[in-house]
């Protein structure tokens, strides 16, 4: 019966296989390897076999089929490909099902979202559902989450809560890097492009044994870019969206003996550019496009757009291997610098104020947010079985203390040299967490082995906010000490050799968050407690065709109780934090890979995702611009509210949360005279999605498909390639600010280039 009923399930996923992967009949001849992405970690296949991935997400190394949960990885060439260009973390935009990335920010304050769960909020201090963690440390501010993509092995996307091993903050999952490590051998590569808008990039890595106990290795990343947009005006800044970026990480390997080993690591960034253009008025009223003869390179104000932010770190990892157990001892370290300065209300002049523009210009908003203070250490000990026998354990603690000092400072665009305003808001945040958590994992036969975990977590936030005008309000405090307890149980069982499915119920937890954007004397700090996720997940993983494809299907259903949201102020520049009874999602995701022939390689993903949140009584101001203009407000449409400018939430899907996401990649690659020919391209895909808790026409994005494009040529060792990105040019808006009169923010255009890369 079982046979059977194994057999019939086999039968039915190569089915959906062979439809998502077009004409996979073609495999089922012998063939030679193809061109396929380079893993972080390998078992001997044989000729046109996919390689086995192995993953670091339940903290061993696994092959990705034995993990009980959904995980997607990006390596090798589609990782290159993706970054090329200039291209920021935001590359990983839907190119992995149910995973979205944005910002308001441009190149920094990267705010991610898996299953649907995020955070939208602007502020400096906002925690996020979804963890960073890079080289096993955990990036909390999101600030850090920037921090350029080089010189990387390989990134795991841990989608569902993450509550037990890693924890920190994780209830919507886990972005893992893992930068390439140093070895004890010489060698490295030398990467350098240009392309248009005048982008320069140079990229490296240099790896040396030192002695026989010693490596170094040393990787760094610099860009730069011209300025692209221009203001026609004589006031405020003339030239935009050019960037100066550059990042280097240094590492350390020791290896005295074969039972101990440390890595040390140090890096930093420095990054001098502009911040996010604000568009005013560049949304057509009643629809969410782009008003008629929208221009990208032209950009008339009356304020200054400047933006720097410096980080450094380092991080030192200690392993010892003893007899059945291996201990590790992680300790990281992280300090930044930040400033970011924009013209806000998108434009120049007032109504008070004439000339303005473009279109009907309520009030002058020009700002600052400034980080001048931050500082995060971390400390992780962990312990693991590793003995032989079918009871394996893992067991730790965790300490998290992050300070952070902010300022919200404005300026008056209508005087000359926009001076400093004396009014001016300032925040401080004093966070400590302690964490103590276990994990085993039981091979109950040679079919089915479960997992259970526990983590006990204790969360103090201290925090206060000051309002100085002619007279000081505050500093207002807010203070909290949350306890959490998340667990998960899963199990894996082997359907045939080459099929496992697994189930999981896994809980998470984010801790409470505070807020205290003070506009004026008379306001207050939010807060928002604690939010706790609780998700159920099925799936199936399987080879196929003699492993020369691989398949991934799960299907989920989560509950986040007391969801933080994150409301606009209405008429003004604000946030305020709220709890949502509970926000509900479910949905199903595939990845899928194959080599299609001996030239033809590929990548198919797609998930969707139905959010919902769950608030009877829940409202939201809405819609600011339309109290500062009705005549060219937005078009909301949801229940209007008890109060005026406000409307009811409940039922809406949960902000940035596209319904439908999709990526595709296709590599060709042939033998030519002494080395190879390729030519890769790249696809994604996403469903509309709301701008804000409410529903309003305008704030609404439309859906989007862009694609990307290489051609290069492999020989000895040196690769020369050309690249495309977006290279069908769509420009919509993709997020808005809404107390002005529908200010919009829109994606990159096309950009191509070339780059030569050599390895040694």
């Amino acid at each position: 019966m079982m046979t059977q009923h194994a057999g019939m399930v086999r039968r039915t996923l190569i089915a959906l296989a062979i439809t998502a992967a077009f004409p996979l009949q073609a495999m089922a001849q012998e063939t030679a390897p193809a061109a396929t992405e380079k893993p972080a970690a390998t078992t001997t296949s044989s000729a046109g076999q996919l390689e086995t991935v192995i993953v670091t997400a339940q903290r061993r190394a696994e092959n990705i089929k034995d993990v009980p949960m959904s995980i997607a990885t990006l390596k090798g060439d589609k990782l290159d490909v993706l970054t090329a260009g200039g291209a920021d973390i935001r590359f990983l935009n839907s190119r992995s099902p149910s995973v979205s990335v944005e910002s308001d920010y441009g190149r920094t304050f990267p705010r991610f979202y898996i299953r649907g769960l995020g955070n939208t909020d602007f502020d400096l201090n906002a925690s996020q559902p979804v963890g960073l963690v890079m080289d096993d440390v955990v990036m909390e501010n999101a600030m850090l989450k920037g921090f350029p993509v080089f010189d990387v092995d390989q990134v795991e996307v841990l989608r569902g809560p993450q509550g037990t091993l890693f924890g920190r903050n994780s209830p919507a999952g886990v972005i893992k890097f893992d930068s390439a490590k140093p070895v004890f051998k010489t060698e490295g590569y030398l990467s350098g492009g240009f392309g248009k808008d005048g982008l320069r990039n140079v990229e490296g890595a240099f790896n040396v044994p030192v002695s026989d106990t010693v490596a170094l290795r040393f990787s760094g990343q610099t860009q730069r870019r011209d300025d692209r947009v221009h203001n026609p005006r004589p006031t405020g800044t003339r030239d935009f969206e050019g960037y100066e970026d550059s990042a280097g990480r240094l590492q350390v390997l020791v290896k005295p003996t074969r039972d101990f080993s440390a890595l040390f690591n140090v890096h930093a960034r420095n990054l001098d550019g502009t911040a996010t253009l604000f568009r005013a008025n560049i949304l057509k009223q009643g629809t969410n496009d782009l008003v008629d003869g929208f221009d990208y390179d032209n950009y008339p104000t009356d304020g200054i757009n400047r933006q720097h932010l410096k980080t450094k770190g380092g991080s030192m990892r200690l392993k010892w291997d003893l007899p059945g157990v291996t201990l590790h001892s992680i300790t990281g370290y992280e300090k930044l610098d930040f400033f970011s300065r924009a013209d806000v209300d998108g434009g120049y002049g007032a109504v008070y104020a004439p000339p303005m523009g473009p279109g009907f210009i309520p009030f002058v908003v020009e700002t600052a947010d400034v980080i001048p203070n931050h500082k995060q250490v971390s400390q992780e000990f962990r312990a693991e079985s590793s003995a032989k026998g079918p009871l394996q354990w893992i067991g730790g603690l965790f300490y998290f203390k992050e300070d952070i000092r902010i300022d919200s400072i404005s300026f008056d665009s209508l005087s000359p040299g926009n001076p400093q305003s004396p009014n001016y808001a300032t925040q401080n945040q004093s966070s400590k967490s302690y964490a103590a958590f276990g994990s085993l994992n039981y091979t109950v036969s040679d079919a089915l082995k479960l997992r259970a975990g526990v983590r006990y977590t204790r969360d103090e936030k201290d925090f206060s906010a000051k309002r100085v005008e002619a007279t000081t309000a505050g500093p207002f405090p807010l203070s909290d000490t949350s306890h959490n307890i998340s667990w998960d149980l899963s199990g894996t069982y082997v359907l045939t050799p080459s099929t496992n499915a697994y189930a999981r119920v896994a809980t998470g937890y984010r801790a409470p968050s505070m807020q205290g954007r003070l506009n004026g004397l008379a306001d207050r700090p939010s807060f928002a407690g604690a939010e706790k996720a609780l998700s159920v997940e099925a799936g199936i993983k399987q080879d196929l065709f003699d492993k020369r494809a691989r398949l991934s299907l799960a299907v989920f259903e989560y509950r986040v109780k007391d969801k933080q949201l994150t409301a606009g102020s209405g008429a003004v520049n604000m946030n305020q934090l709220i709890n949502a009874d509970k926000a509900i999602g479910r949905g199903v995701e595939l990845d899928f890979q194959a080599n299609l022939s001996d030239a033809l390689s590929m990548t198919l993903g797609g998930s969707y995702n139905h959010t919902e949140i769950k608030d009877k009584s829940l409202f939201v101001q809405s819609c600011g611009n339309a109290q500062n203009n009705p005549a060219s407000g937005c078009t909301v449409t949801d229940p209007v509210g008890p109060f005026r400018g406000t409307a009811y939430i409940d039922g809406n899907p949960l902000p940035r949360a596209p319904e439908w996401q999709g990526n595709f990649t296709l590599k060709y690659s042939v033998p030519l005279a002494n080395g190879e020919f390729y030519a890769y391209t790249d696809w994604a895909y996403r469903t509309s999605y709301n701008f804000f808790l409410y529903q309003a026409k305008e704030y609404k994005a439309k859906e989007l498909l862009e694609g990307g494009l290489r051609v290069g040529y492999k020989w000895d060792r040196y690769e020369l390639s050309a690249y495309g990105r977006n290279i069908t040019n769509q420009i919509q808006s993709l997020g808005a600010i809404d107390f002005d009169n529908l200010t919009g923010i829109i994606n990159e255009p096309r950009t191509y280039g070339v780059q030569l890369k050599a390895t040694f």
